[in-house]
């Protein structure tokens, strides 16, 4: 497995995931799997399977954090130093040229992404229009309804 960019603030949160199902997730599906084994026939015994399915995800989602963690390269947005260019971290106002509104994004790794707070991925199709671009170049973005061109009007590392 390659490195995986991950800003400061996304490694924290996996890291925080991690401790959340080690210490309060895992201990609580263990407890519902001896209450359910208590119960008798585990052949058909809904809770039971319920909660071993449970197990199951919790644990998969474990080793997937702890691969990412191990494998990730933590890039601190406030330490780079890009020259004005936009790489990986860096936070973008952008200026829609048809629609003439204005949008900011912080580009970030796949799983700290979330449009709501304007946090896109760093290989959605936007971000790899942007990477590479400076205050005042136009980017064109591949859309679903055709080619959009942003200029891109400040870039900033915070």
């Amino acid at each position: 497995m390659s490195t995986i960019p991950i800003t400061v603030r996304g490694a924290e949160l996996l890291r925080q995931e991690l401790q959340r199902l080690k210490s309060v997730e895992r201990p609580a599906v263990i407890n519902a799997i001896s209450e359910a084994r208590a119960q008798g026939d585990l052949s058909e015994n809904a809770e039971y399977d319920a909660a071993k399915e449970k197990q199951g995800f919790i644990e998969g989602r474990i080793m997937e954090i702890e691969a990412k963690l191990s494998n990730a390269q933590i890039i601190d947005p406030t330490t780079l130093d890009a020259d004005g260019r936009i790489v990986f971290g860096a936070t973008v106002n952008l200026e829609d040229l048809e629609s003439g509104n204005n949008v900011t994004y912080q580009i970030v790794g796949e799983d700290e992404a979330d449009l709501k707070f304007n946090r896109i991925s760093v290989t959605s199709p936007i971000s790899r229009a942007l990477i590479g671009k400076y205050a005042g170049d136009i980017a064109q973005v591949q859309a679903p309804s055709g080619v959009r061109e942003y200029e891109v009007l400040n870039v900033r590392y915070e």
